[in-house]
């Protein structure tokens, strides 16, 4: 008998957006799956993503790019592990910053995990894009996160 709590099959061409309108994303390596995300992201969030993903390519040139866990990562040149990754939620879009305890100043989202960090970034007032470099900046130069 078939699950009726499943949600409905995609369209061809559109992927299925998860709790929070988070789109689920095959995981992969490269560019090409984090632009396939950025893409799905519903409504005014995708504008954030874009944003993000130009942000954090513009301030570590060369940064490697990945799809897990229904999630863009990014990752420092040469360095093994991740500095930052996003996620939709229904009202914003969370930014976890891995290494985030040891950036100035400290993101304001507190996380379970000791050394995390996280912004929630709102449709308005949207994302303070100096603040944000500053601390992409800071966090390509920390050790990655492994994962």
């Amino acid at each position: 008998m078939p699950n009726t709590k499943s949600q409905p099959p995609a369209k061809p061409g559109k992927p299925v957006l998860l709790s929070g309108g988070n789109p689920q994303i095959p995981k992969g390596e490269g560019d090409a799956p984090v632009q396939a995300y950025i893409a799905a992201m519903p409504g005014w969030k995708q504008g954030i993503g874009r944003q993000l993903d130009a942000l954090i390519v513009r301030t570590v040139p060369g940064v490697r790019k990945a799809v897990k866990w229904n999630s863009p990562f990014y990752g420092a040149p040469g360095q093994e592990g991740w500095f930052i990754s996003f996620h939709c939620f229904n009202k914003y879009v969370k930014v976890t910053f891995f290494r985030g305890q040891s950036l100035s100043p400290v993101p304001a989202g507190a996380s379970k995990v000791k050394d995390t960090r996280y912004l929630d970034v709102y449709e308005d007032p949207g994302l303070d894009e100096a603040q944000f470099t500053a601390w992409v900046k800071q966090a390509s130069e920390l050790p990655g996160e492994k994962m």
